[in-house]
């Protein structure tokens, strides 16, 4: 379904991006990967799969806070896959404090990391979607994009800040054939929340289901995780040519999150 077209998802070394980076390459995306990690597993994670699903896999690790880097990227991109025509921009950080004691470095990387580079790669990418009249943008936003917590001010920040530009993009392209479109992830069972977890499980020593059930709280009304293969369903759909009409929209996978 994918065949022949190329992706850039960036935070795709763990997590929600590799899995969402996995899915495409399973319809026969050639991929870019982003991150930070090990080397020799990241090189090891390439192999794979490329192995895997029969298609190239690039990578770089450009730092998402600087500009140069993202440049840098995207030139990566389109020399070793030859073109970009689908981008997922879903590198994300988080911190959490009040919005009295919030460090200011730390406010200006969420919003950085969360926002611009997002930006700054659809500026970078769109003028040769247009050109070839097809083109997929993608942003990981979250629930938070909608509603907010508390000691969370950067991140709401940044996530509504996302999902504006999700609309403004939509609207300037929506003559042409590329889309641009938001996921609205709740609580998504990566490595890292999976540690959360283990570790609420073993520090008041109950069952890792009653930590799960306990992390996800009153939040998710599921009660269940949201899975990075199924975000990664999710984005294959919007390549689709099913998706070619949505424009601008706002998906949330949350349990049950927004619905209250």
């Amino acid at each position: 379904m994918l065949t022949g077209k190329t992706a850039i998802v960036t935070g795709s070394t763990s997590g929600i991006g590799l899995g969402i980076a996995r899915a495409l390459a399973a319809k026969g995306a050639d991929i870019l990967l982003n991150g930070f990690g090990d080397a020799p597993e990241i090189n090891q994670l390439r192999a794979e799969m490329a192995a895997q699903y029969g298609v190239k896999v690039a990578y770089c690790g450009a730092d998402m806070t600087q500009a140069a880097d993202i440049e840098r990227m995207i030139a990566t991109a389109n020399r070793e896959l030859g073109k970009i025509d689908i981008v997922v921009n879903n590198a994300g950080i988080q911190h959490v404090a009040p919005v009295q004691a919030f460090p200011v470095d730390r406010w200006d990387a969420v919003i950085a990391i969360n926002l611009t580079a997002p930006f700054l790669i659809v500026r970078a990418v769109l003028g040769q979607m247009l050109e070839r009249n097809w083109g997929r943008i993608i942003n990981i936003a979250s629930v938070h994009g909608q509603v907010a917590s508390v000691g969370k001010s950067a991140y709401v920040a940044s996530k509504h800040g996302i999902i504006g530009l999700t609309k403004a993009v939509a609207l300037e392209t929506a003559t042409t054939g590329v889309t641009c479109n938001a996921i609205c992830p709740g609580w998504v069972l990566t490595p890292l929340v999976q540690k959360q977890v283990d570790d609420l499980a073993t520090r008041e020593q109950i069952s890792n289901e009653e930590a799960s059930v306990k992390l996800l709280g009153d939040k998710q009304p599921s009660q269940q995780f949201t899975s990075p293969e199924q975000l990664g369903a999710l984005t294959v759909y919007l390549c689709s040519d099913a998706a070619c009409n949505m424009l601008g929209a706002t998906l949330p996978v949350d349990g049950g999150w927004l619905a209250q």
